[in-house]
């Protein structure tokens, strides 16, 4: 019989409370975030969050080499091919339940720890992002990548990227740039580095506290067990804040033409910005102006309002080309030839990201109801 796509355990604590663990169970996808598995997460999370009993949370996956790599966009891409620029349920769907699934991480009133070992990347980082405890490992790698796929950093991207120190979340949106541990807590993506060896010695402690069954004091003792458990840890270096300057440089002004100018002529001699000078001039046009526009627009939006205008925005991304070209040469025939179109930033109108931000009928009453 096929195991669940997630699964759910309950750990006893000296206190008489349990700790919920939902794992991801998809290691030969790399842990690829379906319809599915948001469908067991989004009850189950709300389930313990109202369950007295329960005093935390704690979100893994199975297998060494993913948390979570992304959305599971095979399914969508069909419908994509199938729906174009009509209306698109699927994708309705797809997006309505993942942002909700976001945003209840994100306002969770219990301590929610999420393990980011190994690849987290896209929806993986949307998961990951709204947690109260962020814990990255040795082998964690984090991006957003979906310049790569013609579509924008979604799952809360433009809200949490917005927020990053300097610009250094317009680069990463922009460039698709892989960082580390180090990185992903400069940033502000994590908040433990924990060697992932530690991970038992964590589960261990966790089921050994007392807890009280009050948010606060029991984030509090949380943040001690992960305190502890990465004493003598040493961080990796940090390419971001090494070339924090050089980001920000680059990624100056309210002209994207300009930024595109720097990124296409960099010429310093560091294969990460080298690689992400490559990656920005690799990516779909449509998704650098889109993004760039999204970050000018949100900065003083609430977290509701960003989730509302991503569903807007990703829907417009499925009635265009690009998406489904995207997914297509990285994911379906893999020559990783995109033809996008417009072929150039310099060709992107206004009125073709104004298209893509449009309301596409009405917003779901679950996203109204986003407070």
């Amino acid at each position: 019989m096929t195991e669940p796509v997630v699964l759910f355990e309950e750990v006893p604590t000296a206190s008489g409370h349990r700790f919920g663990i939902a794992t991801l169970n998809a290691p030969a996808a790399l842990n690829a975030l379906s319809v599915d598995m948001v469908r067991l997460l989004l009850p189950r999370l709300a389930a313990w969050q109202a369950d007295a009993g329960v005093v935390g949370v704690m979100l893994q996956a199975a297998g060494e080499k993913a948390f979570c790599a992304g959305g599971d966009l095979r399914q969508l891409y069909a419908t994509l091919r199938e729906c174009g620029a009509g209306r698109n349920t699927y994708a309705e769907d797809f997006f309505r339940e993942e942002y909700e699934l976001d945003y209840l991480i994100h306002t969770y009133a219990k301590p929610l720890m999420c393990w980011g070992h190994g690849i987290v990347m896209g929806g993986g980082v949307g998961l990951m992002a709204g947690c109260t405890h962020r814990v990255v490992t040795e082998g964690s790698r984090v991006a957003m990548p979906e310049i790569n796929i013609g579509l924008y950093p979604d799952v809360g991207g433009s809200w949490f990227l917005r927020r990053m120190p300097g610009r250094t979340g317009l680069f990463l949106a922009l460039t698709a740039a892989q960082v580390n541990a180090a990185d992903a807590i400069f940033c502000g993506l994590a908040d433990h580095f924990v060697a992932q060896s530690g991970k038992a010695q964590v589960m261990d402690a966790i089921a050994a506290a007392r807890w009280t069954g009050e948010g606060s004091a029991d984030r509090a003792e949380l943040s001690r067990v992960l305190a502890r458990a990465q004493e003598g840890a040493t961080l990796p270096a940090s390419k971001v804040r090494e070339h924090f300057d050089t980001i920000n440089a680059l990624m100056a002004g309210e002209s994207l033409l300009d930024i595109a100018r720097r990124l296409r002529e960099f010429e310093g001699d560091d294969a990460w910005l080298q690689g992400a000078s490559k990656a920005f001039s690799k990516g779909a046009p449509s998704s650098a102006a889109v993004t760039f526009a999204l970050w000018q627009r949100v900065l003083h939006m609430s977290l509701a309002e960003v989730f509302r205008l991503e569903y807007r925005a990703s829907l417009g991304f499925c009635a265009h080309h690009d998406f489904a070209e995207g997914i297509r040469a990285v994911l379906i025939d893999k020559d990783r030839n995109p033809q996008w179109q417009p072929a150039r930033l310099e060709d992107v109108t206004p009125e073709f990201v104004a298209d893509h931000l449009r309301p596409r009928g009405e917003m779901p009453a679950q996203l109204v109801a986003l407070s």
